[in-house]
C-alpha cells in the first residue's frame, strides 16, 4: 500500500503512521449500505480500512439516491454488491466483501467472528439489537446510529452501557419503518460513525459511554453520560447467546440460554 495516498491524516500527530497501520490490519462490518451506511462507507474505504464487509439485503431503488450517493447508477441492483463495486473503484488498497442478504440472529455469530469493529446502521429496530447482543457477547466494539427528518442519535458501545440499557425494548411500530430525511442527515451521521470507528481502530478517545443527539435544523448537540442498567440481560451476564426468539415484537429477551 502506497503511504502517500494517505498522507493528509498521517500528518496528523496524534494519528501518524501507527494510526495508518492499524487501519490497514482493520476488519470493519457495516450493517446497512443506505444514506448513514453509504457514507460511513465511503470514508472508511477513503481511510484505508484494511477490509470492509458490507451487509444489506435490499436493492436500490430511485427514491434512495437522495441520500444513499454510493449507488449512482445501479438501480435494481443489490446494496451490498453496489458497495462493494464503489469501494473497490474508490480504493484499489481495501478489500470489500459482500453479504448480499439482511443479518439475523442465525447468522450473525458467524459473519462477526473475522471483524473487529461493527458500523451499525440499518433499517429496522431488530438489527440492532440482534447486532447489540452479538457484539456484547463476543467483546467486539459496535458504532449506533439512527436518525431521521433532519436528526439523528450516536452511540459508541465498547463494553457496558449497551444499546439495551438504553432502549430495553423496542417500540410498537413496524419492522422497516418509512420516514422522512433529508439527505445531508444521512451523510452527516454516516461521516461520525466513520470518525468513532476509525478513532475505535487508531486508539483515540471515542463516545464510549455517552449518547449524543444532534438537530441540525436547530444545530442543537446533546451529550448524555450513560449508566448501566442492573436489569440489562446483556449486561448482567444472563443472556447466553443470539436466540430468534428475543428478536420478536418489543425485541424483549424471553430467552436466555
Amino acid at each position: 500500500m502506497k503511504m502517500e495516498r494517505y498522507i493528509r491524516q498521517v500528518m496528523i500527530p496524534e494519528f501518524g503512521e501507527e494510526g495508518q497501520e492499524k487501519l490497514f490490519k482493520a476488519k470493519v462490518l457495516v450493517v446497512g449500505a443506505g444514506g448513514v451506511g453509504s457514507s460511513a462507507i465511503s470514508y472508511l474505504a477513503a481511510a484505508g480500512v484494511g477490509e470492509i464487509g458490507i451487509a444489506d439485503g435490499d436493492v436500490v431503488e430511485e427514491h434512495n439516491l437522495q441520500r444513499q450517493i454510493i449507488h449512482a447508477g445501479k438501480i435494481g441492483m443489490n446494496k451490498a454488491e453496489s458497495a462493494k463495486l464503489f469501494v473497490e473503484n474508490l480504493n484499489p488498497d481495501v478489500k470489500a466483501v459482500a453479504y448480499p442478504f439482511d443479518i439475523t440472529a442465525s447468522n450473525i455469530m458467524g459473519i462477526l467472528e473475522r471483524y473487529d469493529v461493527v458500523v451499525l446502521c440499518p433499517d429496522n429496530l431488530a438489527t440492532r439489537y440482534i447486532v447489540n447482543d452479538a457484539c456484547m457477547l463476543t467483546g467486539k466494539p459496535f458504532v449506533h446510529s439512527a436518525i431521521g427528518s433532519f436528526e439523528g442519535e450516536i452511540m459508541t458501545v465498547t463494553r457496558s452501557p449497551c444499546y439495551r440499557c438504553v432502549f430495553p425494548e423496542a417500540p410498537e411500530y413496524g419492522s422497516r419503518e418509512i420516514a422522512g430525511v433529508m439527505g445531508f442527515t444521512a451523510g452527516f451521521f454516516g461521516c461520525i460513525q466513520a470518525a468513532e470507528t476509525i478513532k475505535l481502530i487508531a486508539g483515540l478517545q471515542t463516545l464510549g459511554g455517552k449518547y449524543l443527539r444532534i438537530d441540525l435544523s436547530s444545530m442543537e448537540f446533546v451529550t448524555v453520560d450513560l449508566r448501566s442498567n442492573p436489569k440489562c440481560p446483556v449486561c448482567s451476564g444472563k443472556l447466553k447467546g443470539v436466540y430468534p426468539e428475543n428478536y420478536g415484537k418489543g425485541c424483549r429477551v424471553i430467552r436466555f440460554e
